[in-house]
């Protein structure tokens, strides 16, 4: 490790592509990391970036030396393998690596899992007394008018995702996601799908009073509305799918002793807690836990569940997705905007 932050002081630099700083408390990763190793001038290239936009950063500045060329990436999880095949990742296996569980790693280490979401229910109390615990839940009258996506289902990953979830807990499985169609079908034959994107201030205003989004994103609005506007945040007991997200170092980094610190950083206990904080599981967190080295306030903030949680793999990703683009306006019909 010493040897290696030498060689990164000598670089003195690194650009990275990954979240805006409110994400998942992604601005105090990188405040901690810089205050960690302040010989590092950090450049953040486009925070907003999809993942296609950041491995098309890769591609157009092979070759660059300059701060425009990203050293570092972060995108979803069927981008590593791509990228991996297309030449313009290199490996690196952090400290940490054993710690990572199989299946969200390249076994080679050109790309592995950091954090993930778990889709779950965001539920105004205000709006509904009775807190839906399960998938099943969602079809009761009493729910009429009041579930809503967060996003349209031929476009939104998001959307889609909860779609797929629901198939999980209603027969389905990661390569069949066809029963959450036919769950959504009944949903809105119910009158319980509202045709409306929910987003934090409609889930606030209880305009969408129980939306189906990642974990991390509606317990984020929970603390915001603390005080104001009570949330409750449940992980249906049947099931529920991850959505996880990956890092690697480009093939063409002109800063990779600084891009392997910084993965360094992300992977440690002070990273992953870091994630934690900001509701995005590390994928660290079980040996982390059985270790005892989250702290149980922290734990205590978390949603209580022991519901199974799927991790799909890259090609049942690209398969899933483009069955429930495909076939949401003929099976379920609601055109959600």
């Amino acid at each position: 490790m010493e040897k290696l932050i030498e060689l990164a002081r000598a670089e003195g630099s690194l650009s990275t592509i990954a979240l805006p700083d409110d994400w998942a408390n992604y601005g105090e990763m990188k405040k901690k990391f810089l205050e960690k190793y302040p010989f590092i001038k950090h450049e953040d290239l486009n925070p907003d970036a999809s993942s296609a936009q950041e491995i098309e950063a890769i591609k157009a500045n092979a070759g660059s030396k300059g701060p425009q060329a990203p050293d570092v990436i972060d995108v979803g999880f069927t981008w590593g393998e791509q990228a991996k095949k297309e030449g313009l990742l290199q490996p690196y296996k952090v400290e940490k690596w054993d710690e990572i569980p199989d299946n969200l790693k390249d076994p080679e280490g050109f790309w592995y899992a950091d954090y993930y979401g778990v889709m779950a229910f965001e539920v105004n109390t205000q709006v509904v007394k009775n807190i839906p615990q399960d998938w099943s839940d969602l079809l009761k009258p009493e729910y009429k008018g009041q579930v809503a996506l967060a996003g349209d289902p031929t476009g939104s990953g998001q959307a889609i995702n909860a779609v797929w979830a629901a198939a999980l807990g209603n027969g389905g499985s990661l390569d069949n996601p066809m029963p959450g169609l036919e769950f959504f079908k009944k949903l809105n034959e119910a009158g319980n799908l509202l045709p409306v994107i929910a987003k934090p201030a409609t889930i606030a205003k209880g305009e969408t009073p129980i939306a189906l989004r990642w974990d991390y994103n509606a317990l984020a609005n929970r603390d915001q509305n603390a005080g104001n506007v009570e949330i409750a945040v449940v992980v249906p007991k049947s099931g529920s799918l991850a959505g996880v997200y990956v890092q690697a170092i480009s093939a063409y980094s002109p800063r990779p002793h600084a891009a392997r610190l910084w993965m360094e950083f992300l992977y440690s206990d002070e990273g992953q807690l870091i994630w934690l904080k900001g509701y995005a599981t590390p994928v660290r967190f079980e040996a982390m836990r059985k270790a005892g080295l989250i702290p149980q306030e922290l734990l205590d903030r978390l949603p209580k569940t022991d519901a199974p949680v799927a991790f799909p793999t890259g090609s049942q990703i690209n398969a899933a997705f483009d069955k429930i683009k495909t076939n949401w306006p003929t099976i379920v019909g609601a055109t959600v905007k």
